[in-house]
């Protein structure tokens, strides 16, 4: 991180706030066990900067990653052969692009008795490898998808917002509100987002009365039987979350709160797993659940934990979808089915 904007022009700035530039450079290795290693370099180059002091602005121009698998395992590949849109996702893993993103952040005034949250993230990639194919006399299309270094490249616009709003109810407790969206298309040179640039839901952070991102797509139900196996994800996500936090004893707090969300496909996938997002039906597939937590918050450092238990299930019958009259604490069978458990870091929102 430099701090100053690296340009070869000169932009005026705020003396308050130091502009930043920033270079990344990343290596991460993930082994998802009985199914594949993965190595996923990252390459970054872009500005930080401020104009007020709850106002934040992230530009990154430059973004390239690749990411390359190995040791597939003979049950990864039948799972890939069963499943064709899953399979494209982890196909088209070169991905060179930009991204932006706008926070407002109001929690920097600790007296505000509300205090509102805002981040906007937009991000696309391709756009100049297709430019550079097209110029030279090929034709992009997802069914004979052209190539950068050798690798077949990602092509896409993903677009999301998160809002929030703290609202302080006594001296020590509030009430916190949180509503996510977003959006993803693949267009150009792939059909599928890759697998890391898909929405999922459920989680610690999501909706915590679902195993994590174990939700959707749509009303589709993914086997969490096996708790090892891939999970999927979607194009369009809607999350909304309630909290009312409040102090139980020296640095222990509590919390209720309910979740609603899920994610979805913007067309039928090969494979045909879930509804497809449609605006007008989208609320038939939303996944409800509620539950209380413990924090552990020594301000510097919170230890989450969390017991949610879902409300309504999107994959039932359309009129047996809402689960309450189900609910029997009595019953270990319902319990071992239902109640989900989480030990997280930091607030959820």
């Amino acid at each position: 991180t430099v701090p100053q904007f690296l340009l070869p022009y000169h932009i005026k700035t705020y003396s308050l706030f130091v502009p930043k530039t920033n270079f990344q450079v990343s290596y991460n290795f993930l082994k998802k066990v009985r199914y594949y290693d993965m190595s996923t370099f990252l390459f970054s180059y872009g500005y930080d900067w401020k104009t007020k002091n709850q106002t934040e602005h992230v530009l990154n121009p430059v973004m390239l990653s690749y990411t390359a698998m190995a040791n597939k395992s003979q049950l990864f590949s039948d799972l890939l052969l069963a499943n064709p849109f899953l399979a494209k996702s982890f196909e088209e893993q070169f991905i060179g692009g930009a991204s932006y993103a706008y926070t407002y952040n109001e929690q920097c005034f600790p007296n505000k008795k509300e205090q509102f949250y805002f981040q906007l993230n937009a991000e696309t990639a391709g756009n100049s490898f297709s430019l550079l194919n097209s110029i030279g006399g090929e034709n992009i299309s997802s069914n004979n998808p052209s190539r950068m270094f050798g690798s077949i490249y990602s092509q896409y616009a993903k677009l999301s917002i998160d809002g929030r709003l703290y609202i302080k109810v006594k001296s020590k407790s509030k009430i916190a509100l949180r509503m996510f969206a977003g959006i993803a298309h693949a267009y150009g040179n792939t059909s599928t987002l890759p697998y890391a640039k898909q929405f999922f839901s459920g989680g610690p952070n999501s909706i915590r009365a679902f195993l994590y991102n174990s939700l959707g797509p749509g009303n589709y139900q993914q086997n969490t039987s096996n708790k090892g196996i891939l999970q999927l994800g979607g194009d369009v996500k809607l999350e909304m979350n309630a909290e009312y936090r409040f102090p139980l004893f020296s640095y222990v707090k509590g919390a209720f709160f309910a979740d609603a969300g899920n994610v979805w496909m913007l067309k039928s996938d090969p494979a045909k797993i879930g509804t497809p997002f449609s605006l007008s039906n989208a609320y038939n597939d939303i996944a409800v659940g509620a539950g209380f937590g413990l924090r552990l918050d020594v301000s510097f450092f919170v230890l989450r934990l969390d017991i949610a238990l879902p409300l309504r299930k999107p994959w039932l019958e359309e009129n047996n979808r809402w689960v309450i009259n189900q609910i029997d604490f009595g019953n270990a069978n319902w319990r071992s089915n239902n109640l989900v458990y989480s030990i997280a870091i930091g607030y959820p929102f």
